[in-house]
């Protein structure tokens, strides 16, 4: 097993804490219980993902999707069942489970959908105008000086 000391990331840095707490949660997550149930994360435009998991033996009622601050959480629990089945092999999965996937800034769900034992759930970055770039004008020097003088007299 692979351990990697974060600590040089905390020193020389500032503001990206986010990230390297994320890179240390991957890293010592155990693996082996994160197998169930099975997904496919798929890029389906530049700024937009679909998640699909296999979730056969569900229904809608019993699965649950939570979006959260950079995160999203997928889980479910079957209901019980009092009917008295003998089963002769039960291969079928359906034990509870929760999934989490983190989340970039600015990535919001925009559907989610159920069909055929996957559920199907739709991602889209969306960045408010804010953030993103703008042109800044370029002014000439007498403008600017021009302007300074005039604030600086007032």
């Amino acid at each position: 097993m692979r351990t990697f000391d974060l600590a040089p990331l905390y020193r020389a840095t500032v503001g990206f804490d986010q990230m390297a707490d994320l890179m240390d949660r991957v890293m010592t997550d155990n693996v082996g219980s994160q197998t169930y149930p099975p997904y496919n994360i798929e890029k389906t435009g530049t700024d937009s993902w679909r998640i699909e998991l296999a979730v056969a033996g569900f229904t809608d009622g019993e699965l649950s999707i939570e979006a959260r601050q950079n995160a999203l959480v997928v889980s479910a629990k079957k209901a019980t069942d009092d009917s008295e089945r003998r089963y002769l092999h039960r291969g079928i999965a359906t034990r509870a489970f929760e999934r989490r996937f983190a989340l970039a800034d600015h990535v919001r769900v925009t559907g989610a959908t159920h069909v055929n034992g996957m559920l199907l759930i739709d991602l889209v970055r969306e960045v408010p105008e804010a953030l993103k770039p703008r042109k800044i004008e370029i002014g000439s020097t007498d403008t600017v000086d021009h302007k300074a003088v005039e604030q600086h007299e007032a």
